[in-house]
C-alpha cells in the first residue's frame, strides 16, 4: 500500500487561497501596483535564477537519449494540451468575458509542474526519475515555446509578442536560468540540502505574481463579471479540461505501450499545468488589469489537479500492489 497524500497537507494551496483572497480584499493601485510589479520582476527574476542551479545539466542531457519517451510528451504537452484548449476557449466565449475565455488557451500552451508531477507520480509507483527529468526538459521548454505558441494560436490582437515583451522574457526568465545553469556546480548541492527553504521560495514567489496579477483585473471590475452562473461555467470547463487532459495522457501512454511505470510519470507530467510558469509569464506578456482574467482558468485548474490526482496516484498505487 502506498503512502497517502492529503491535498491539505500541501501549503500551496493556501498560498494561492491567501493571495488571491488579499487581491480582492486589498488590490494594489496607482503608484503601489507599480511597487508591487517591480517587487514581482524581481522575485521571478530571483526564481528562475535558482530555477537554473537545481536542474542538473547531466540530467537535461540525459533526457534527450529517450525519445520514445519526452518525444510524445512535448507533442502531447504542446500539441493536444493547447489545442484542447483551443477548443474550449472558443466554447468560453460564448458565456465568459473574452479574457477568461482566452485563459483556456494560455492554459494549455503552459508547460508541467515538476513539483507536484514528481511527487504524484511518486506515490503512484511510477518512474520517479523519467518524471523529474520529463518535468524539467518541459519547463525548460516552457520557458522559450509558450509565449510564441500562444501568439500564434491566440492571433496577434490577443497577444503582441513584441521585441519589448521578448526583450522582457528573456532578462526576467531565459537570463536568470542561464546564469543559473554556468554557476550550478557551486551552488547545486547547498541547494539540495536546503530543498524545504527554496520549495517555500517558489511558493512566495508565485503568491506575489498572483496577487499583483489579479490586483489588476479587481480594479477592472474582475468580481463584477461573474455571477454564480459564471463561476458555475468557468469551474465546470476547468473540470472538464483537467478529465480530458488527464483521460488523454494516460490513453496515450497505453497507446505508446510504455512500461506501466513510465506510464504513470507520462500522466502526471503530461496533464499537470505549471502555475510556477504560468504566473511569472503572465505578468510579463500582459498589462496588469488584464492578467488577472486571463490567469483564472490556471488558478482553478492547478488547485483542481491537486485535489483530483492525489486520489488518482493514491488509486493507481492501491491497484499496481493488488496486481
Amino acid at each position: 500500500m502506498g503512502k497517502r497524500f492529503s491535498i491539505l497537507a500541501d501549503p500551496m494551496i493556501a498560498v494561492l487561497l491567501l493571495a488571491t483572497a488579499l487581491a480582492f480584499m486589498m488590490p494594489a493601485s496607482g503608484e503601489g501596483r507599480q511597487s508591487a510589479q517591480l517587487v514581482s520582476n524581481v522575485a521571478i527574476f530571483v526564481l528562475f535564477l535558482v530555477n537554473g542551479m537545481r536542474i542538473a545539466r547531466g540530467e537535461i542531457a540525459r533526457g534527450f537519449t529517450n525519445w520514445r519517451f519526452f518525444g510524445p510528451l512535448f507533442a502531447f504537452v504542446f500539441g493536444a494540451m493547447p489545442l484542447i484548449g483551443l477548443g474550449l476557449s472558443n466554447l468560453a466565449l460564448t458565456a465568459l468575458p473574452p479574457m477568461v475565455a482566452m485563459g483556456f488557451l494560455y492554459l494549455g500552451t503552459l508547460p508541467s509542474t515538476i513539483q507536484s508531477a514528481t511527487s504524484y507520480t511518486s506515490l503512484a509507483g511510477g518512474n520517479v526519475a523519467l518524471s523529474v527529468v520529463g518535468a524539467a526538459l518541459i519547463n525548460i521548454a516552457g520557458v522559450f515555446i509558450t509565449a510564441p505558441l500562444f501568439a500564434l494560436l491566440a492571433g496577434s490582437e490577443a497577444a503582441d509578442i513584441g521585441t519589448e515583451t521578448i526583450i522582457r522574457i528573456g532578462l526576467i526568465l531565459i537570463l536568470p536560468f542561464m546564469i543559473g545553469q554556468a554557476v550550478q556546480g557551486w551552488t547545486i548541492k547547498w541547494l539540495q540540502d536546503r530543498k524545504s527553504q527554496v520549495a517555500w521560495l517558489d511558493r512566495l514567489v508565485i503568491g506575489i505574481a498572483v496577487y499583483v496579477a489579479f490586483s489588476g483585473a479587481v480594479e477592472q471590475g474582475l468580481a463584477s463579471l461573474f455571477g454564480a452562473t459564471g463561476w458555475a461555467i468557468l469551474i465546470a470547463l476547468v473540470v472538464a479540461y483537467l478529465i480530458a487532459a488527464s483521460g488523454c495522457a494516460w490513453l496515450t501512454g497505453g497507446m505508446l505501450k510504455i512500461a506501466r511505470e513510465d506510464r504513470i510519470a507520462f500522466l502526471f507530467a503530461g496533464a499537470q499545468k505549471s502555475v510556477a510558469i504560468g504566473a511569472p509569464l503572465a505578468a510579463i506578456l500582459f498589462p496588469a488589469e488584464i492578467a488577472g482574467f486571463v490567469i483564472a482558468p490556471l488558478l482553478l485548474y492547478h488547485l483542481l489537479q491537486l485535489m483530483i490526482a492525489a486520489p488518482v496516484a493514491t488509486l493507481l498505487s492501491d491497484d499496481q500492489a493488488l496486481g
